[in-house]
């Protein structure tokens, strides 16, 4: 046999096409074509549900006076951009007092909830007493009442401490939410014993292993409530309502409501005032996303 003879059949095995690539799943299960179609259609569909109405109301901020909002079809775009929407609201009320206001209570929020929802759920998950079962009942239970049904009860004790119409009376109710305790719990729960048992062995004792050890452990689930906490004391309307008075120390969400009843005609007003409320919760969660999704992770509950 030649040398070119022999050499053939290798040159056909090397020129032998490569197998179709299949579409598949993280368990490796084949996914059909029509099937993940489906599910892009689904997300987009989902994302206009979502991020559609911010988009809506950011462009109606930016239109100007002579442009008509409820033309019909609407006009997406602006056709002549313009930030005068946002002058005319810090014209007509003080919204950065308060923006001010507002931030003050959400970083107090923040604050509080880390740091009480980070001792309480180590002492949940860690530290061994009697009453623990019990302490981690109570918790859950705390999270099935509605806020509204002891609204009344939380305003009594702020009039009876004298702290109604001020912002230590805003914070003082969600400065430790039972939600947030259960997530660091969760988290300090699926660290390994052995690490701490090492510590212990070494002559560490409980404050130790928590600042030194565990906490680092858990930075994910500490984004994840300081993205809460921040949210929900930003967001918060109902609270602040009852509890101030004092026009000066009004939060963002209840100037924002005295800028609707004035100019309830004027849509672009409130659209700019809404953008103004939203901006610093996404760039608290840009800032935070890497932390957050590693964070869900920490904190899930196990089976």
């Amino acid at each position: 046999m030649s040398v070119i003879e022999k050499v053939r059949p290798v040159e056909r095995r090397e020129a032998a096409p490569e197998p179709r690539r299949r579409l598949t799943d993280e368990h490796g299960r084949r996914i059909r074509v029509w099937e993940l179609a489906l599910r892009y259609l689904l997300l987009l569909a989902v994302l206009a549900l979502t991020v559609g109405p911010f988009l809506w109301q950011l462009s109606t901020s930016l239109k100007g006076p002579h442009e008509d909002i409820f033309s019909s079809p609407p006009t997406f775009l602006p056709g002549d951009p313009t930030l005068h929407n946002y002058q005319r609201v810090a014209d007509t009320i003080p919204v950065w007092d308060y923006a001010v206001n507002s931030l003050k209570v959400a970083a107090a929020n923040v604050v509080t909830n880390c740091v009480g929802a980070a001792l309480a759920g180590y002492a949940l998950a860690r530290l061994k007493y009697r009453g623990r079962r019990v302490a981690t009942l109570v918790f859950i239970l705390a999270m099935l009442v509605p806020a509204e049904s002891i609204i009344i009860a939380q305003f009594t004790t702020m009039r009876e401490l004298g702290l109604n119409n001020t912002l230590i009376g805003v914070v003082l109710p969600a400065c430790v939410s039972a939600m947030n305790v259960l997530l660091m719990r969760n988290a300090f729960l699926n660290l390994p014993y052995e690490i701490e048992e090492a510590a212990f062995v070494d002559g560490a004792n409980a404050w130790q292993r928590f600042l030194r050890i565990a906490l680092p452990s858990v930075k994910g689930t500490l984004a994840v409530v300081a993205i809460f906490a921040f949210m929900g004391a930003w967001d918060d309307f109902l609270w602040p309502l009852i509890v101030l008075s004092d026009p000066s120390k009004f939060t963002l969400t209840i100037g924002l409501n005295y800028l609707h009843g004035t100019f309830a005609n004027d849509e672009r007003l409130v659209a700019a005032g809404t953008i103004i409320a939203v901006a610093p919760l996404i760039a608290l969660f840009a800032c935070l996303q890497r932390y957050f999704f590693r964070g869900v992770g920490e904190g899930a509950v196990k089976g």
